[in-house]
């Protein structure tokens, strides 16, 4: 991999080739090819080159892809007991360059990307029945497991229903009588009254008959 140090608007950025990198936004249009000499460090593999302050002969050459506006940033000015408050916001513009070439002026060197190999057709479908396989086994293995344990439990329940004793029958009540014709009802008898203790003499009944026998 071959890299470089630029600098663009005061700021350093590492620029791969192949690779994009976002700088301030430069006066040009979209398409524009744009040259960096400020390069400070280039990396090739094990071959190093240094700069002082920038590295003599060598430039990255980068085409302008898209202009585009930063997140938005929040400033708010505030101070106590004087009812100062102040609220803005700032958005950065900038500038995504594609890395072309890191080399000597008027050097033109294809860049080939390193795609990742599509797994072939076979090895997907191989991989796809490995996973479906597993799958398809526990589901079998639930749909026969279900009927075995409905039937213990049928057995379990004509198990206990033939050991449970039989059912007493239902006590009969006793049935009332019936008043038939003959029976005369009878009539409620008054409650006698406490007999009353007898009257005692008096004394003047005996005098009166003493009084008779003397005339006598």
């Amino acid at each position: 991999m071959k890299y470089a140090i630029v600098e663009s608007g005061g700021k350093q950025y590492k620029a791969v080739e192949g690779e994009t990198i976002d700088v301030d936004r430069l006066p040009a249009k979209v398409g524009d090819k744009v040259e960096l000499r400020q390069v400070l460090l280039t990396v090739d593999e094990e071959a190093v080159q240094i700069g002082s302050p920038t590295v003599a002969g060598i430039q990255v050459s980068t085409t302008i892809v898209d202009h585009f506006k930063g997140p938005k940033i929040v400033i708010f000015k505030y101070s106590p007991k004087k009812r100062i408050r102040v609220k803005s916001g700032h958005r950065q513009q900038y500038t995504r360059l594609s890395v072309d070439v890191i080399g000597k002026p008027g050097e033109a060197r294809k860049v080939t990307k390193v795609e990742k190999a599509e797994p072939s057709v076979k090895g997907t479908a191989e991989k796809q029945e490995k996973k479906t396989a597993p799958a398809k086994a526990a589901k079998t293995t639930k749909t026969t497991a279900k009927p075995s344990a409905s039937k213990a439990g049928s057995s379990a329940t004509k198990k206990r229903s033939s050991t449970k004793s039989p059912a007493k029958p239902p006590a009969k009540k006793p049935s009332k009588a019936k008043p038939t014709g003959k029976t005369q009802s009878k009539k409620p008898t008054a409650s006698k009254a406490p007999a009353k203790a007898p009257a005692k003499k008096s004394s003047t009944t005996k005098t009166t008959k003493t009084t008779k026998t003397d005339k006598k």
